[in-house]
């Protein structure tokens, strides 16, 4: 959630605290790693499989493993057995038997140590059914990099049997609360090598990724009231954006990283404004005496949804990014917030109030229909991937904060759990 709709009933736990302190700094954390699981039947998947890598001693990571786990979590593939014969980049395997068990890919490969204490990491990727060469890369990496390795041969072999760009690569950011600790993290997309980017005693709140990846815009408590900040992950530096008379919440990128779209309370009531990333005067952007809220801009740039009351009840609006040619966008229900809009612009993924329970919808743009990706009680935020295939909320499970995935249609879910109160999710772009 990223505005004053969602303060009553999902931030109120965020609202308590001791005296601010923050410290820009990047410190892994044990506790907040997370376990992947995966549950449902997904429909069309891929069937492959992975033979065990030839790996030199001491490597720290299963690399095969990662790669595997990441393919799974995409809800496209199935991974079969991989077998017990170790099958490097260089094998020239008999693809029959593969083939004759189902499935469509084999992946082989090596991971060994150099002499200069780094890893050469290589992989090849087969076609079975066609017993084709689908090619193969090296990665020469560090211990701190083979996570990311693995990460890239799954973008690999993700996009050669889907035809779609892989984001096992790509990173999130979210935030946690432990007692008076309240961290900004951000953690490779399958929520391993997770890394501080910021501790306080006061809340954190609406992690929003920069158009490039370099940055994150968020809401800091830390004056004890909501101001807006810019963060630069290289450094470790970061600049005060919105610390306006009262309220500064909601960050919002544009398309082209020069502006952001936030809420702010200078003239009595929550609006929305646009702040020039260079500093200067706020613009505002809404007229109404209600409360308007959470922006979105579609990815093209020439829209932005919001969330506004003016009809009585809170939904989802679309406007120019002027503020003008304003058009409802929810009609089922009396409670939707949280829009976010999926890369290729089709697509609105909100949170509905159904009853007593808070809900991840899909709403198509083109046609208006609505899918109901969860049964859960209480889910939050959602953000797509870069390649518009998974989304990623925070909810309850098991009386549990989780974060979680879905795919489209809702059959997919994968749990990232970790200790505390975990929320306010955001995936980030592609970079590079």
């Amino acid at each position: 959630m990223k505005a004053i709709f969602s303060l009553g009933w999902q931030r109120r736990r965020w609202l308590t605290g001791a005296v601010a302190g923050a410290a820009s700094v990047w410190s892994p954390l044990s506790w907040a790693q997370f376990r992947v699981e995966v549950t449902g039947v997904g429909v069309a998947q891929i069937p492959f499989a992975i033979a065990p890598f030839r790996v030199d001693g001491g490597v720290p990571h299963d690399v095969a493993a990662i790669v595997g786990a990441d393919l799974v979590r995409s809800g496209q593939l199935r991974q079969l057995p991989g077998g017990s014969a170790v099958l490097d980049e260089v094998a020239r395997p008999d693809l029959t038997p593969w083939r004759a068990q189902g499935a469509d890919a084999l992946l082989t490969g090596s991971v060994r140590r150099l002499a200069d204490g780094r890893y050469d990491v290589r992989f090849r990727l087969w076609d079975a059914v066609r017993s084709t060469d689908l090619g193969g890369l090296s990665y020469p990496v560090g211990a701190g990099e083979l996570r990311l390795a693995a990460h890239r041969i799954a973008d690999y072999v993700y996009e050669k049997l889907t035809g779609v760009r892989g984001v096992f690569s790509t990173r999130i950011a979210y935030v946690t609360a432990s007692g008076e600790r309240h961290q900004l993290w951000v953690a490779d997309a399958d929520g391993e090598n997770a890394q501080a980017a910021l501790t306080s005693r006061e809340p954190i709140i609406s992690p929003a990724w920069s158009p490039t990846g370099t940055q994150l815009a968020y809401v800091s408590f830390e004056t004890r009231k909501p101001v807006i900040y810019v963060h630069d992950l290289a450094t470790g530096r970061r600049r005060l954006l919105a610390s306006f008379r009262g309220s500064n919440s909601a960050p919002a990128w544009s398309p082209d990283g020069r502006r952001l779209y936030a809420t702010l309370t200078l003239g009595g009531s929550s609006q929305i404004y646009a702040l020039d990333v260079d500093g200067g005067a706020p613009q505002r952007i809404t007229q109404t005496g209600g409360i308007d809220t959470e922006p979105a801009f579609a990815p093209d740039g020439k829209a932005v949804y919001f969330v506004s009351d003016r009809g009585g009840s809170p939904q989802i609006y679309r406007m120019t990014p002027d503020g003008r040619e304003v058009t409802r966008v929810t009609f089922e229900g009396t409670y939707n917030i949280s829009p976010a809009v999926s890369p290729d612009g089709r697509q609105l993924a909100y949170i509905a109030r159904i009853g007593d329970a808070y809900r991840l919808r899909l709403l198509d743009l083109a046609t208006g229909a609505v899918t109901s990706l969860t049964e859960s009680q209480a889910d939050e935020s959602p953000s797509f991937a870069p390649n518009g295939r998974l989304i990623i909320y925070a909810t309850r499970v098991q009386g549990r904060e989780s974060l979680m995935t879905t795919t489209l249609d809702g059959r997919i879910k994968t749990r990232l759990a970790a200790t505390g109160v975990v929320r306010e999710p955001d995936w980030g772009p592609f970079v590079g």
